[in-house]
């Protein structure tokens, strides 16, 4: 039987090419605001939101937000 593996959100990055759309904000926003381009706000707590920061990843139009994890499986 295979082990699930788990992934723990690390960080987000927006990387440069945000044309503003607004998207991940609406998605997430929590997580997300939305100034002159895309940001993710300091103080989110990433694991609560993990499943709407994929959604909002998946939906970024020009795909500029990175979602970096860690393995947190038990070895």
């Amino acid at each position: 039987m295979a082990e699930e593996v788990k992934k723990e959100i690390k960080n987000i990055t927006i990387t440069p090419g945000c044309v503003s759309c607004g998207s991940c904000e609406a998605i997430c926003p929590e997580v997300f605001e939305l100034n002159e381009i895309a940001s993710v706000k300091k103080a989110s707590d990433l694991s609560n939101y993990s499943e709407l920061i994929q959604e909002a990843a998946n939906m970024c139009p020009v795909g500029v937000i990175a979602i970096n994890t860690r393995d947190t499986s038990n070895s």
